[in-house]
C-alpha cells in the first residue's frame, strides 16, 4: 500500500513537472522541485529524458547537490557530473558524511578528487582514506568513522556534559559506545538512559554489553541481514583486534536493502540496476547485448533438439500445437523456484546444510503439480485430437519437464553462487536452456516412442 501511494506521488510531481517544463515557465519548476527531498529529487531526474533532466538539475538547490548526486544510478550520476563545474562538485561534496562521500568519490574526475582532498582537514582526509581502503559492499565502506565514545569510569553527569560542549551528535545516534583505554568497544548506553538516570550514575553500571558488534569485513548483505534481524538503528564496526572504527545507520542499510531488490528484480532480465532508463541507445544496446546473445546460443540449442524429431512432428501435426505448453509451463515452474532460491542465497537462508531438504521437497511439489496439470492437459488434448497416447504424452512430458525445472531451480543458483557467479543474472538463462531442452525432449521422445512404434 505504501508502495503504491509513492508511485502515484511520483507520477503525479513527474506530470506536473512535465507540464511546467512544457510551458517553458522555470519559476514553478524550481519552486516544485526544492519542495522535495533529495531522494525524491534523484527519483524524478531518474524519470526525466535527458535534455528535460538537464534543466532541472540545473534548478536544484545548490545546498542538495551532494545528497541528490547519491540517490541517482551510477549512469545518471556520471551524466549529471559531467554538466557541473569542478568548483560545483567540490562545494557539492564538501559537507557530506564520510560514508557518503567514499560513495561518491570514485566516481568523480581525477582533477575533482585532488580539490576534494585538499578541502578536508587532515582528520577528515586520513578518515576518508580509511574507509576507502575497505572492499566495495563491505561493513568497512559503508561505516562513518564519526562516533561518540565514553568511558566507564565516568558518570552520567560528565558524560552530559560533554555531550553539550561538543554542540551537535551525528544523524541517527540513538546510542553512545563505551571504550576502554585502547579504544577497544565494550558496549553501549542508550542516550535514554542518560536522561534518565541520576547525574552521579557510573556509566559502567548503565552499560550495555549485548549488541555484537560488526566486523569490518563483513558483507554488506550480511549486515542489512543482521540490522533486520535485530532492528537496530546504528551498530558499531569493529576491527579483528575488537578496536571501535566507526558505526553503519539505518539510512545505509536501506539503501542496501533497497539495491537487492532492484539487483534482482532486474538481474533476473539481465539487466544492471544502474542502468539509466533513458540511457545512450548505444549504450543500451551494448548492456544487453552479451545476455541476450547468450539467450540466442542457447534458443539455438533448444531448436537442436526439436530438429532430431523433424520426421515425428511432419506426421503428427498435432505435436506442434501442444509442444510450447510443455517448455512454457517449465519455464514457468523453474523461474518461481528461482526467485525462491536467490532470495534465500541473498538472505543467507539457503546453504549445504538445507539444500537436499529443500531439493527434495521441491522435486515433490513438481511431481504433484505435474499429475495434477498433466491431467487436465490431457483431458483438453484428449477432446482437442481425439487421442489417448497423444495424451498420455504430454502429460508424461509436463510432468518429468516441472521436476527437471524444480531441480535445476535449486542445483543452479547453488552451483552459480559456489563458482563465484550472481545466480540472479545468470540463473535465468541457464534454467529457461535446461527448461525448453528436457521439455521438448521428453515430448518428443516420447511422442516418438509412443505414436510412433
Amino acid at each position: 500500500m505504501a508502495e503504491a501511494v509513492r508511485h502515484d506521488k511520483t507520477a503525479r510531481q513527474l506530470r506536473l513537472l512535465s507540464d511546467a517544463l512544457d510551458s517553458g515557465r522555470l519559476g514553478p519548476v524550481r519552486r516544485l522541485v526544492n519542495t522535495l527531498s533529495p531522494a525524491e529529487i534523484g527519483n524524478l531526474l531518474e524519470s526525466l529524458p535527458p535534455g528535460q533532466r538537464t534543466v532541472v538539475w540545473g534548478l536544484v538547490d545548490a545546498e542538495d547537490d551532494g545528497e541528490v548526486l547519491l540517490h541517482v544510478g551510477d549512469e545518471v550520476r556520471e551524466g549529471l557530473i559531467a554538466d557541473m563545474d569542478p568548483d560545483e562538485i567540490v562545494a557539492a561534496v564538501e559537507d557530506l558524511d564520510i560514508d557518503d562521500l567514499a560513495d561518491l568519490v570514485e566516481d568523480l574526475p581525477d582533477t575533482v578528487i585532488d580539490e576534494v582532498l585538499k578541502s578536508m582537514d587532515r582528520e577528515n582526509r586520513e578518515r576518508l582514506e580509511q574507509v576507502l581502503s575497505y572492499p566495495e559492499d563491505s561493513a568497512g565502506r559503508l561505516m562513518n568513522p564519526d562516533v561518540v565514545t565514553v568511558r566507564t569510569d565516568t558518570t552520567v553527569d560528565v558524560v552530559l556534559r560533554y555531550l553539550r560542549l561538543r554542540g551537535e551528535l551525528p544523524d541517527h545516534t540513538d546510542h553512545l559506545y563505551v571504550v576502554s583505554r585502547r579504544h577497544q568497544y565494550l558496549g553501549r548506553i542508550a542516550l535514554q538512559a542518560l536522561l534518565t538516570h541520576e547525574a552521579n550514575t557510573p556509566i559502567n553500571e548503565l552499560l550495555d554489553d549485548e549488541q555484537p558488534a560488526i566486523d569490518v569485513t563483513e558483507s554488506a548483505d550480511e549486515v542489512a541481514r543482521q540490522f533486520s534481524d535485530h532492528d537496530w538503528i546504528s551498530a558499531p564496526v569493529v576491527d579483528d583486534n575488537n578496536i571501535l572504527l566507526g558505526r553503519i545507520t539505518i539510512d545505509d542499510v536501506v539503501d542496501i536493502i533497497r539495491e537487492q531488490a532492484e539487483h534482482q528484480a532486474l538481474g533476473a532480465a539481465g539487466l544492471d540496476e544502474d542502468e539509466d532508463l533513458f540511457s545512450p541507445v548505444r549504450r543500451a544496446v551494448r548492456g544487453r547485448m552479451l545476455w541476450l546473445g547468450i539467450n540466442l546460443v542457447t534458443a539455438f540449442l533448444a531448436s537442436s533438439v526439436v530438429g532430431q524429431f523433424e520426421g515425428t512432428l511432419q506426421q503428427v501435426v498435432a505435436l506442434a500445437v501442444l509442444m510450447p505448453i510443455v517448455a512454457g509451463m517449465g519455464g514457468n515452474a523453474g523461474t518461481q523456484v528461482l526467485a525462491l532460491m536467490v532470495r534465500g542465497l541473498a538472505l543467507g537462508q539457503v546453504g549445504a546444510s538445507n539444500a537436499k531438504v529443500l531439493l527434495w521437497k521441491e522435486i515433490r511439489v513438481a511431481v504433484i503439480n505435474g499429475l495434477m496439470l498433466g491431467t487436465v492437459v490431457a483431458l483438453v488434448a484428449l477432446a482437442w485430437f481425439q487421442n489417448w497416447r497423444l495424451s498420455l504424452v504430454i502429460a508424461s512430458a509436463l510432468t518429468i519437464n516441472l521436476s527437471a525445472a524444480a531441480l535445476a531451480g535449486v542445483l543452479v543458483p547453488l552451483t552459480l553462487k559456489r563458482m563465484g557467479f550472481d545466480p540472479a543474472l545468470a540463473g535465468g538463462v541457464i534454467l529457461t536452456t535446461v527448461t525448453d531442452v528436457i521439455g521438448f525432449l521428453s515430448f518428443l521422445g516420447l511422442a516418438t516412442l509412443v505414436l510412433l512404434h
